[in-house]
């Protein structure tokens, strides 16, 4: 069966792992967008075993906006258009959260340094950064592209199967269907041998 193939079950632990990483950063838009994209997924999982084209027709358009939107991810940490990666954007403005790979890259160090003057419990620390292999805008952007390659394949995928199950519908042969012989031909005799009396 189609599903049994390893890309399916790439994709849907590659959107999942993004999903987590999301979570942590509290980044509310891409939230929303790996969750739709793991529904679509399944979705796109389920009419590859059950032989329904139209789901799997779902899950190649839903891969082309998801395309869209890892340009756009891509666009937003390069600052590219007027774009700025500390905007709250993908937060919805609800937090001031950021990236979760800004403070846990690798090789990265968080230090806390604690305001000046009196210290109350409510006095913000301010959390500084350093020694950071990769800046976490790029870690985001390899992701981004990463999951523009894997949805690129899996819509190269998804276009083979609808291929091969609308070949197998035409394909199938109906009782007394298209084809010059029938499964069930009767074999007619004259009409004038029906009329010949019978001798005794």
């Amino acid at each position: 069966m189609f599903c049994c193939s390893g890309s399916c079950k790439k994709c849907f632990m590659v959107a999942l792992e993004r999903q987590v990483f999301d979570f942590l950063g509290y980044q509310w838009a891409p939230i929303l967008a790996n969750f739709f994209h793991i529904l679509v997924v399944i979705l796109g999982l389920f009419g590859t075993i059950q032989y329904r084209p139209r789901y799997i027709v779902v899950y190649t358009v839903w891969t082309a906006l998801w395309v869209a939107w890892n340009v756009f991810i891509i666009c937003f940490y390069l600052e590219v258009g007027g774009l700025s990666k500390d905007s709250d954007l993908l937060t919805f403005n609800m937090s001031a959260h950021h990236s979760w790979w800004s403070e846990h890259g690798p090789g990265c160090v968080r230090r806390e340094i604690p305001a000046s003057g009196n210290r109350s419990a409510d006095t913000q620390s301010y959390i500084s950064i350093m020694g950071c292999l990769l800046e976490y805008q790029y870690i985001e952007v390899l992701h981004s592209g990463f999951q523009i390659l894997i949805s690129l394949l899996g819509f190269i995928y998804a276009c083979y199967v609808i291929s091969v199950i609308t070949e197998e519908e035409d394909s199938f042969d109906f009782i007394g269907g298209f084809e010059p012989f029938p499964l069930y031909h009767v074999n007619e005799k004259p009409s004038h041998l029906l009329l010949k009396p019978v001798h005794q």
